[in-house]
């Protein structure tokens, strides 16, 4: 077997001090004689704020860096730009406020060899900046779903580019593998994932790869999470059909979440706002359907 090239792809966004963390880490990484990376940057702010850092992390570490800028504010075209500079057989996503363990690469590569799989996701873990609220916390609304080692995923709500690798044959010569059109709403990674499944890709869950996610003190208050749940509603009614289970269950859950709300508040804080979220999910969904869009794109 050829030593094979992973593409590790970064999209920034005006987040020097994490992004020089993100790098460092990086810079960590145990390979062996089977694979090598490079790191591929766009930085989505046209004003170019991640080009120093950059540069003073090539100087230092005598890294592969690609850097280009996607003066463009959309997600989903700076992932594009991205994909399209990567040299590799292989594309790992990272998010730039999040960073990895020094075995990262190697576990998600392992896995991909050992299952045969078109591509291999793994865990996020929040870290949390300051002190957060115990609200917050007990909650769980910054943890995310994890699986054991092996686990075959088939829903792309549990698939998200922060923590991902893949082969770079299922794109296909593909142009724009994430889709413009929701660069500003979120939802671009869900609908790659979507139509990577309906073309019978495989995705297979890594444990041991995970990374860590910081969550700022500005992530740490009620607001963001309804806007986020807000958001993530209406990129849902964006993917679902209006007459379909998924309605259905969403009329049910508001229902029942909503009068089991008062209760919650009375037995546990944490509870109650988890599931406040949800029926803000919910409810945002229907709205989505109904053509209301209370967050039109991710502000926040």
């Amino acid at each position: 077997m050829n030593q094979a090239l992973i593409s590790v792809c970064i999209c920034t966004y005006r987040r020097p001090e994490l992004l020089a963390r993100l790098l460092d880490t990086l810079g960590r990484q145990r390979v062996d004689e089977r694979f090598s990376f490079e790191i591929v940057i766009t930085d989505n702010d046209r004003l170019r704020s991640a080009e120093e850092v950059v540069r003073l992390f090539r100087e230092r570490s005598g890294g592969d860096v690609v850097y280009d800028c996607e003066p463009e504010q959309n997600i989903a075209r700076a992932r594009n730009k991205t994909v399209s500079n990567a040299r590799g057989q292989f594309i790992a996503f990272i998010d730039d406020d999040e960073f990895p363990g020094p075995e990262w690469l190697r576990m998600l590569f392992d896995t991909c060899l050992k299952f045969r799989a078109d591509g291999v996701l793994g865990p996020v873990n929040p870290v949390y900046d300051g002190n957060p609220p115990r609200w917050l916390v007990e909650s769980g609304l910054c943890n995310r779903d994890s699986f054991p080692t092996g686990t075959v995923l088939d829903d792309s709500k549990f698939m998200r580019t922060g923590n991902v690798l893949f082969s770079r044959h299922i794109l296909e010569k593909s142009r724009e593998p994430f889709d413009p059109a929701k660069g500003l709403t979120g939802g671009e990674d869900a609908d790659f994932f979507d139509r990577m499944l309906q073309n019978g890709r495989t995705f297979i869950w890594c444990d041991e790869a995970g990374v860590f996610e910081t969550v700022p003190e500005e992530r740490q208050r009620m607001g963001y999470h309804v806007k986020r749940a807000f958001l993530q509603g209406m990129t849902t009614a964006d993917q679902e059909p209006l007459i379909g289970t998924g309605t259905l269950k969403s009329l049910a859950a508001v229902a029942v979440y909503t009068a089991g709300l008062p209760i919650l508040m009375a037995v546990s804080r944490p509870l109650f706002v988890r599931y406040l979220m949800k029926d803000f999910n919910h409810a945002a969904k229907l709205l989505g359907h109904c053509g209301i869009r209370p967050v039109e794109k991710r502000t926040f």
